[in-house]
């Protein structure tokens, strides 16, 4: 799974175009948004659309589990493993 957290911290910081952090920089538990890193709403529809292209997710506007989903690298790790074992 670290190998995932390491893609999801890539994948993160070259959507958002976050030019001053490194992967090392986010912390797998930190939030992603308010404190952590302050991302806001537009920044979740871009690193949601990121997220998909890459590993294959979906996010439906619909789902009330969105934001425990983006709340950390390690909320998203889950997510993104527990889509890939339900796609198998």
């Amino acid at each position: 799974m670290d190998e995932l957290k390491q893609q999801i911290k890539e994948t993160i910081i070259s959507s958002l175009q976050l030019e001053d952090v490194t992967p090392e920089d986010i912390v797998d538990s930190d939030p992603l948004f308010s404190e952590g890193l302050g991302l806001d709403s537009i920044d979740a529809l871009e690193l949601g659309v990121a997220l998909k292209k890459k590993f294959g997710v979906k996010f439906s506007a619909e789902n009330s589990e969105n934001r425990s989903h983006f709340a950390s690298v390690d909320a998203l790790a889950s997510f993104i493993t527990s889509e890939r074992e339900k796609a198998n």
